[in-house]
């Protein structure tokens, strides 16, 4: 089986690449023995952010962020981004984590397969 590292870029609405990105990752955790994780960079950090209001039928960005993570799926959050962007630690969705270039250094290292989105 494959480790499999996504790095998402972009903001959770007005584009729909980090949300085609969460879909696959969601569907690659279902899977046995695949590992997943997740790094959110630049203005896909608001992906991971708590309590987004979104209209009735459209998908949230980050319940699906939380469905990855409760497949045992690890999610990075960049802390200069999140900084950036006014995001504190607390306000992420249940199974993010802030994390660094150091992190995605590693996991990078430790991946089979790299999408970046």
């Amino acid at each position: 089986m494959a480790k499999h590292l996504f790095i998402l870029n972009d903001p959770p609405y007005g584009t729909e690449r980090s949300y085609n990105a969460l879909r696959l990752a969601i569907s690659l955790a279902k899977v046995e023995g695949e590992q997943v994780r997740v790094f959110l960079m630049g203005d896909a950090a608001a992906c991971a952010k708590a309590g987004q209001k979104v209209p009735q039928g459209y998908y949230n960005a980050g319940d699906m962020l939380g469905m990855v993570a409760r497949r045992n799926a690890e999610v990075g959050v960049c802390g200069t981004c999140m900084d950036a962007r006014g995001i504190a630690d607390g306000e992420l969705v249940a199974g993010a984590l802030r994390g660094t270039l150091a992190q995605l250094t590693e996991w990078t290292v430790w991946a089979d397969k790299i999408l970046v989105f």
